[in-house]
């Protein structure tokens, strides 16, 4: 392995640091990673490759370095982006076969142009979920994205942000941006085993990405650490600086509920959330076992009355879904558009009502308090037996998203942290979440609980 290849593998921030101490240029870097990429391509993470655009702006970055005028802690540092998220110069095909030859976009949407203002070197376009309607990550029109933790067996990489996933575990970028509206940032972060930040909603501009839910879309990281997620959070907002603070956990409570986010898990998932809750006990950190009733009240608007992502995708992609077109579609993304078809105007204004009712109720009863639990109940699952029975698809999927989906109906911000892994080396992951607009504070002890796992060899 070449000192450019060690430099590479390392985080986004570690990445920035080498060439502001002369130990890398971003060139060599950036040509480091497109090399991977291409070597890489048959594993399906990229759909596309910004070639000429990386190199121009690594060379931009390298002269910045050079006069010692950075524009950012990442300045020079490569990124990939989710291709449902514009990007001057690319297609976007939000992983659909009838957006493949899509006109290429004139103008960054506003956070990618935000990264760009920080110095970041975008490398492409990453493969997603078609429409980013699933959670498991299975894409027929440009290849399933391979989970690289395990080398015998196709493994589901978690979706609906699967190349972001990806392309981070198999070092094929420092970082990566996703979108999040039933876990699509946080599921494939616990399948490849790095960090995935959820934002509240609001906090990242969205303009320029294909909306799957207009309510519930937030768009967020993936990275190798805390605090690769804390500068990015930075740069995709156009800020100069984090505000963000490590912070110790000595007096800290989290609330770890048993009842729902436990159903059905592995036991390695629960050993190693098990562990990672005493490791965080050890470190100060009061664990509180009960059951906030707003999860169950989510449970149950969801039995009665839908979903919105169902109802909103529906009301956007309704023209395609009832043409010839709906024949290139991926079929489990079809079904799941048309479970809001038949939603009323009174089901859709009682699902609004009835989260931010629900949130305010888990905002006063957490008082403060985190909540933690397992990110997915399961490992990442095997995606020959997915592929061949729609049914099993059905039921693996809503129960790979059934804890994250609580984030986005209930506005939360969300971290998932890499917690071990099972008997075979698959990752598994936890999941702490705080109140909307709480991203700082989250972040601030994330830092620490990051820390705590590791040296707990969680």
């Amino acid at each position: 392995m070449t000192d450019i290849d060690k430099i590479a593998d390392q985080t986004a921030a570690e990445i920035g640091l080498a060439y502001r101490a002369g130990k890398a240029d971003p060139v060599a870097v950036t040509e480091c990673f497109l090399d991977r990429i291409e070597r890489h391509w048959s594993g399906n993470a990229f759909i596309s490759l910004s070639r000429d655009r990386a190199l121009a702006e690594a060379r931009e970055a390298a002269a910045r370095h050079r006069d010692g005028r950075p524009l950012s802690p990442l300045d020079g540092v490569p990124i990939a982006w989710k291709d449902n998220i514009d990007v001057a110069g690319t297609r976007t095909t939000a992983g659909s076969d009838l957006l493949r030859d899509s006109g290429i976009k004139r103008q960054d949407a506003p956070c990618v142009a935000n990264v760009a203002a920080a110095g970041m070197v975008s490398l492409g376009k990453l493969n997603m979920t078609e429409f980013a309607y699933s959670g498991l990550g299975l894409n027929p029109h440009f290849g399933t994205p391979a989970n690289p933790n395990d080398p015998r067996v196709e493994r589901a990489p978690g979706g609906s942000s699967s190349g972001a996933g990806v392309a981070v575990a198999a070092r094929l970028a420092p970082c990566a941006i996703g979108s999040d509206t039933g876990g699509s940032v946080r599921v494939p972060a616990a399948f490849n085993g790095i960090v995935g930040f959820k934002t509240s909603e609001g906090r990242i501009d969205k303009t320029g990405v294909v909306a799957l839910s207009r309510t519930l879309d937030t768009v967020g990281p993936l990275a190798r650490s805390v605090g690769d997620c804390v500068l990015l959070d930075a740069a995709l907002r156009g800020k100069p600086a984090s505000d963000v603070r490590r912070t110790g956990l000595e007096g800290l409570t989290m609330v770890a509920p048993d009842e729902i986010v436990l159903d059905e898990a592995e036991p390695a998932v629960l050993a190693n959330f098990e562990r990672s809750l005493d490791a965080l006990r050890e470190a100060g950190v009061a664990i509180v076992r009960r059951n906030p009733a707003a999860l169950a009240g989510v449970v149950a608007l969801a039995a009665r009355y839908g979903t919105l992502t169902a109802a909103e995708s529906f009301h956007d992609f309704r023209k395609l879904v009832e043409s010839d077109d709906v024949k290139r579609m991926d079929r489990r993304v079809v079904s799941r558009i048309m479970g809001g078809r038949d939603m009323t105007a009174d089901a859709v204004l009682a699902l609004q009502s009835g989260r931010r009712e629900l949130a305010a109720q888990l905002t006063q009863d957490l008082d403060g308090a985190l909540l933690v639990m397992p990110t997915t109940a399961i490992v990442a699952p095997e995606v020959a037996p997915l592929d061949a029975d729609d049914a099993l698809f059905y039921r693996i999927n809503l129960l790979t998203l059934r804890n994250t989906m609580f984030g986005n109906v209930l506005n939360l911000c969300g971290l998932a942290l890499p917690n071990g892994s099972d008997g075979n080396g698959m990752p598994t992951s936890t999941l702490f979440s705080a109140t909307g607009g709480e991203d700082e504070r989250l972040l601030g002890y994330g830092l620490e609980i990051e820390r705590v796992l590791a040296e707990a060899g969680a």
